[in-house]
């Protein structure tokens, strides 16, 4: 969710986490596209009137780019154009505030069915022997399932998600925890260490390494071993 409002924020935050959604918030337009480039997420809730970069604006970078995250745009404007505009863009629907929450419940629902059913770049991400299902939220190494909580998914969610790649703390706490005040780079080292022990627990403990000074990177110990070999 990408407000600049802290009251709608609280407020939506709140509210959706009761509906069982986990909820990564921004407040201007420059960190929601930062947050959004990572693909990590199945709904964006962007306002439109944001500092330093609007909403149609993100919206643009993002479909020009490929990125293909159902976007559910919040405005004030309440002109047919405002909205034609959004539409055509590539957002997936348009809320004029104020709106109802149950209305906005029910739109954030019916466009992640629309998603699981067009498949829109949600594909299961895999590394070695470890599935990561982002339709269902949940992680196989093998056979054997890994129970994580949604913030514990949400952190290999986009390890796995950049395989190779090493991702620093600050990205984590951006894609993970957005712009919570209480998330520090102490609590993506608590939250890696949890999901190192879920994984260890299977025999997958290997796949998530510490590159020091740098981040973290998820690869297939198996694979580096053939490509440097």
């Amino acid at each position: 969710m990408v407000d600049d409002e802290p009251g709608v924020r609280k407020a939506l935050q709140r509210g959706l986490r009761a509906e069982g959604m986990d909820v990564v918030t921004a407040v201007d337009g420059p960190s929601g596209l930062r947050l959004a480039q990572t693909g990590s997420f199945d709904v964006l809730l962007l306002d439109i009137m944001l500092p330093g970069l609007s909403g149609y604006r993100v919206l643009q970078r993002l479909r020009a780019e490929g990125i293909s995250t159902p976007v559910l745009l919040v405005s004030a404007k309440d002109g047919e154009i405002d909205q034609a505009d959004g539409l055509d863009l590539g957002a997936d629907g348009y809320l004029v505030k104020p709106f109802s929450f149950v209305v906005l419940v029910a739109q954030v629902r019916a466009v992640l069915r629309r998603a699981q059913q067009e498949g829109q770049g949600r594909g299961p991400l895999r590394i070695g022997g470890l599935v990561v299902d982002r339709a269902t939220r949940e992680v196989r190494w093998h056979d054997d399932p890994v129970a994580l909580s949604p913030r514990e998914f949400g952190l290999l969610e986009v390890l796995v998600g950049r395989a190779g790649t090493v991702v620093t703390k600050d990205e984590l706490l951006r894609a993970v925890w957005g712009d919570e005040q209480a998330a520090t780079r102490n609590v993506v080292e608590v939250y890696v260490g949890y999901v190192r022990r879920k994984l260890d627990a299977v025999g997958a403990g290997s796949l998530v390494r510490t590159v020091r000074g740098h981040g973290y990177l998820a690869s297939d110990p198996q694979l580096d071993e053939v490509l440097s070999g």
